[in-house]
């Protein structure tokens, strides 16, 4: 004889409350080091700013872990994992940078709220049946903004400019891509989804962002066979994208430049080259176990606070260290995954989904890049890497996953419900 129903959801309910225990105590654990890396590194510099952080920080960790999981039912372990790497881009930032670290710590705030709306977003508009039309036209009008009031950076013109702030919009429409995407995928309306995928890939390639537009491209086919499981069109999809790919290398220069140094940096080494080399050298001088965080030579690398710090985590606290980083990222696909099977309703299972796999391909694309596994491309470290764009934004996706972790268990304990009432 099976278990009864009612005694599966029962059993399924306290299974769901028993994995918030484990994110918790893991927060703990998350706040003593940061208390206590933050408080070295604020007696070493000696500023009011430093001994904020030192409280702020793990006070944030701790507000978010408590209060958000008292009022959404949050995931707490895929929480705490997130809010782990935060604070590690934070505290590098603020052994090699103060004043990036101090703003990096803004933006951390503003990722919380943003992580929070997207939460309630998804709670509150379980459709888009009255806001896909407003999406696309606005994505497709934001992500147009750069070529029209940009500046080109590193051979790519992806950012806006508002006197001292910038913003990269391509960080913000992947998000309303992955929510559209999956809203057309989930009631198989193949032409809506295709052409607001495509509009966003050619004002990608105008922009010479090839490192997004390749985020956005694979996330879109995984996406769909996700959805169709349909494998000859899936692969006909990674044909079409190989190709393209060997045409933005024929057609962008600094693409080909990219490809060259990667296969040998050493060509160019104190010009071109000069990047990658030092990143390699700072993977090989950290060793094992690290120089000591605050320690090394960091600042010999170009854009070491974005592109690099992935070399500077692993040679400040070795690579040991740089692998348990790694596995936080596996840990993070993994809940996000779960959180996506678990969904009963197709939509929503699909946008965690997909804002799993937007963060772990950039992850790899941009770790890969930094260990000269892949050419390196303009992405960013997920939650981690200095910029306001990039964190707010990973922080919203996370809050995508969050929103349906939360519907999850709403579902369980409806059901809960209606057992105990019959």
């Amino acid at each position: 004889m099976g278990i009864p129903k009612h005694k599966k959801i029962t059993m399924e309910s306290t299974r769901m409350r028993e994995k918030r225990k484990p994110g918790e105590r893991l927060a703990v654990l998350v706040m003593l080091f940061y208390f206590t890396a933050f408080l070295l590194l604020a007696f070493r510099n000696s500023t009011w700013q430093g001994y904020a952080l030192t409280f702020c920080v793990p006070a944030a960790i701790w507000g978010g872990t408590h209060i958000l999981g008292k009022c959404f039912h949050i995931d707490t372990l895929l929480f705490s994992l997130t809010n782990f790497l935060c604070a590690l881009g934070i505290l590098v930032l603020y052994g090699t940078n103060p004043n990036l670290a101090y703003h990096q710590a803004a933006y951390y705030g503003v990722g919380l709220v943003g992580m929070v709306i997207c939460i309630y977003f998804m709670r509150v508009f379980r459709s888009l049946r009255h806001l896909r039309i407003l999406m696309i036209i606005g994505s497709v009008a934001f992500l147009a903004l750069p070529l029209l009031i940009g500046r080109e950076t590193n051979g790519a013109k992806n950012w806006i400019y508002f006197q001292s702030v910038s913003i990269q919009p391509s960080e913000f429409v992947k998000i309303s891509l992955i929510l559209v995407v999956a809203w057309f995928m989930n009631r198989r309306q193949f032409l809506p989804w295709f052409l607001c995928a495509v509009g966003c890939l050619i004002l990608l390639m105008l922009q010479k962002d090839l490192g997004t537009a390749l985020l956005y491209y694979v996330v879109t086919l995984l996406l769909f066979f996700a959805s169709t499981a349909n494998v000859p069109l899936t692969m006909l999809g990674i044909l079409g994208g190989g190709g393209a790919a060997v045409l933005g290398y024929r057609m962008f220069a600094h693409v080909k430049k990219r490809v060259a140094l990667w296969r040998n940096p050493w060509s160019d080494y104190e010009n071109a080259g000069y990047q990658i080399v030092q990143g390699l050298m700072a993977l090989a001088s950290g060793s094992l176990l690290g120089v000591g965080l605050g320690l090394g030579s960091p600042t010999t690398i170009p854009v070491y606070e974005t592109d690099y710090i992935f070399a500077v985590i692993c040679e400040q606290f070795g690579l040991i260290f740089g692998v348990c980083v790694l596995l936080i990222y596996v840990a993070i696909i993994w809940r996000g995954t779960t959180i996506a099977m678990a969904s009963r309703h197709g939509y929503q299972g699909l946008v965690s989904m997909g804002a799993t796999m937007m963060i772990g391909l950039q992850t790899f694309v941009i770790i890969g890049g930094v260990i000269k596994l892949i050419p390196l491309t303009g992405v960013t470290m997920p939650f981690v890497s200095s910029g306001g764009s990039s964190l707010v934004s990973s922080m919203c996706l996370t809050g995508l996953i969050q929103g349906v972790a939360s519907l999850n268990e709403d579902d369980l304990e409806e059901d809960l419900k209606l057992t105990e009432a019959m």
